[in-house]
């Protein structure tokens, strides 16, 4: 398997300890005027906040963490100023990996500078969980009980254990998404259940709930049976509209393909035309599907299966929603898929911006494409040790940002 060799002196990865010592050390600038004596000037003394805050925008997040560790004074910039955050940089979408075991906590990938950062996760009681984020949020809901949902901002630790969801308490599937307002920094997080009606093999019960934080309540937003297709594990927020995968029973024989994608406005609310009745088939037969919103554009990635054996991957590709038809954006090169090694049927997928980032559940091996500059690269290796057979390892992309508080 590609890039995971077992001697630890090859990672390129720093704890979170070493983010926050002091990135800058003040010099000293002087002055000779007729041979008058120089007088040491402190550059901290004689610079403005405005003139530091336009610096400050230009430095990656690691840099500003590290930055807010030299004195009080920048610390009060950077956690104060609104200009920082409204003329800065646009930060590069960080992918946080971790194992599946009893805490959350793991590493963290900076593409800008191309290291790896541990990191602990708080109010996450376990790794075994549902994931989304937004604009610098992550929300988790916990896979053995569906009604445990938090908000963190994996920067700053805060987070903040919201009130458990309407619906069924134990559905057979479920899937979260969220969305945060870069203006307000006000959140959205919905929750897609999905339950097989009692004793029937043909329908199941498929329902949507909203939480937003500026009422902190639950809302049922649409509720609705499905014929021969459930509800799956994979959802996504996109300029306003709710997308989310479904999967096709066979019960009555709509195996081929067997993914679909399901919309809902959530600004303009239900409609009189069922979500099935506007489903949108998938591209070609997938293994696997996940679900990314990139700038407000809906991205498939998916596991293109064998012709007549949908459960073997052969390839993995990249598609593009564009009114309701789906365009290929690309294929991923057969070296890189080799690169994985055993790649399994499904994988971990998520991304932000213009970044795509690919995990193989089974390895740390991690890919990123670029859809601006339509180019594959692997991460530098992730430190996180391989050490049983069957461990699985996980991740989920979020943006690093130290103005948003859940």
């Amino acid at each position: 398997m590609m890039g995971l060799m077992e001697d630890h002196s090859s990672w390129d990865y720093l704890s979170v300890d070493h983010i926050k010592t002091p990135a800058f050390n003040s010099g000293v600038v002087s002055e000779a005027s007729n041979g008058s004596k120089d007088f040491p000037v402190s550059l901290d003394a004689v610079v403005p906040d405005d003139i530091l805050e336009r610096i400050f925008t230009f430095l990656p997040i690691a840099s500003m963490i590290r930055a807010t560790a030299v004195c009080k004074r920048w610390y009060g910039i950077m956690y104060s100023s609104r200009f920082l955050w409204t003329h800065m940089l646009p930060q590069r979408p960080w992918y946080f990996m971790f194992t599946s075991n009893e805490t959350a906590a793991g590493y963290a990938f900076d593409p800008i500078l191309r290291k790896w950062y541990d990191l602990e996760l708080p109010y996450i009681d376990k790794s075994s969980c549902f994931v989304s984020s937004s604009c610098g949020l992550v929300c988790f809901m916990d896979n053995d009980n569906r009604n445990t949902i938090s908000v963190s901002n994996p920067i700053t630790k805060n987070s903040k254990r919201l009130l458990e969801p309407p619906g069924e308490t134990l559905p057979d599937y479920s899937t979260i998404a969220m969305k945060v307002d870069r203006l307000s920094h006000k959140y959205s997080i919905t929750v897609a259940k999905s339950k097989q009606i009692p004793e029937d093999f043909v329908r199941w019960h498929f329902s949507v709930y909203k939480f937003d934080s500026w009422s902190g309540t639950w809302l049922t937003s649409v509720s609705e049976v499905f014929i021969g297709w459930r509800g799956g594990d994979d959802s996504v927020i996109c300029d306003g509209v709710l997308y989310c995968l479904i999967h096709s029973t066979g019960v009555l024989g709509n195996v081929n393909p067997r993914h679909g994608l399901i919309m809902y406005d959530l600004v303009g609310g239900p409609s009189e035309t069922s979500l099935m009745q506007t489903s949108i088939p998938v591209p070609c037969s997938l293994t696997c599907g996940r679900l990314v919103n990139l700038k407000e554009k809906l991205v498939l990635v998916g596991g293109i299966a064998k012709h007549n054996r949908p459960d073997i991957i052969k390839g993995i590709g990249i598609w593009e929603l564009h009114e309701r038809q789906w365009h290929e954006v690309t294929r991923m090169p057969h070296k890189f898929f080799q690169g994985f090694g055993e790649f399994d049927d499904v994988f971990a997928c998520s991304g932000t911006d213009d970044l795509v980032y690919i995990q193989s559940y089974g390895a740390t091996a991690l890919l990123v494409f670029d859809m601006m500059h339509k180019q594959w690269k692997w991460s530098v290796k992730c430190p996180v040790s391989k050490r049983f057979p069957l461990q699985l390892f996980t991740g989920f992309c979020f943006e690093p940002r130290l103005d948003i508080t859940a």
